[in-house]
Formats: C-alpha cells, sequence, structure tokens
C-alpha cells in the first residue's frame, strides 16, 4: 500500500482530472476547448482526462505543468496514488507474484 499520504488509507485517491474538472477549469473560467487548445492536445483528450476516463500521463503532466506554472511531479503524485489505491483494491491481481528467496536477492 502506498504510504506517506496525509489522507484517509481507505478513500480513493482524486483522479487529477477531477482536479481539473471541479477547480482548475472553474477558476481560469475556461472551456474545454480553450483548455485543449492551450495544452496543444484534443478536446477528446481533455474530455476523457476530465472525465476520469483516462489515466494522466507523464507528457499531460508536463503539459499542464508548464500551462498552470505548476510540477509534472504534483500531477503524477495524484496520478501514482490512484494507480496504486485500484491495485490495492484487488489483491488477486497480484497473487500470482511469489518474492524472491531473500538469499537470492543478497546474491544478486
Amino acid at each position: 500500500m502506498h504510504r506517506g499520504s496525509i489522507r484517509h488509507a481507505g478513500r480513493r485517491p482524486t483522479h487529477p482530472g477531477a482536479i481539473l474538472r471541479a477547480d482548475v477549469l472553474p477558476a481560469l473560467n475556461m472551456s474545454q476547448a480553450e483548455f485543449a487548445r492551450r495544452l496543444g492536445v484534443s478536446r477528446l483528450s481533455v474530455s476523457e482526462l476530465l472525465l476520469e476516463k483516462r489515466a494522466l500521463s507523464a507528457e499531460m503532466a508536463v503539459r499542464l505543468a508548464k500551462l498552470l506554472r505548476t510540477t509534472p511531479q504534483s500531477w503524477l503524485r495524484m496520478q501514482e496514488a490512484l494507480d496504486l489505491w485500484e491495485i490495492d483494491q484487488d489483491p488477486e491481481r497480484m497473487a500470482g507474484v511469489q518474492p524472491l528467496d531473500k538469499r537470492k536477492l543478497q546474491a544478486a
């Protein structure tokens, strides 16, 4: 499980698109079309991100950071927290991965 966050561990982390949809675009008084144009991406890309149908890519994080004068890391940390939380919700997903014996790791 991802640690180091001050949020409640059982709560689903906020998708970066939700932050953009609920906070950023209204504060900028900007349409999705204009936001997409300024980012240099398609309106569909922005729409899918805002609707949380698409994960935030590293490239989009860089574009957002440049446009909004933030850091790509801040956007990527949001996506990473969500990705790790979602994996944590399905323990069977990693059931086939068995940890190596410590002696094997020390010899490597």
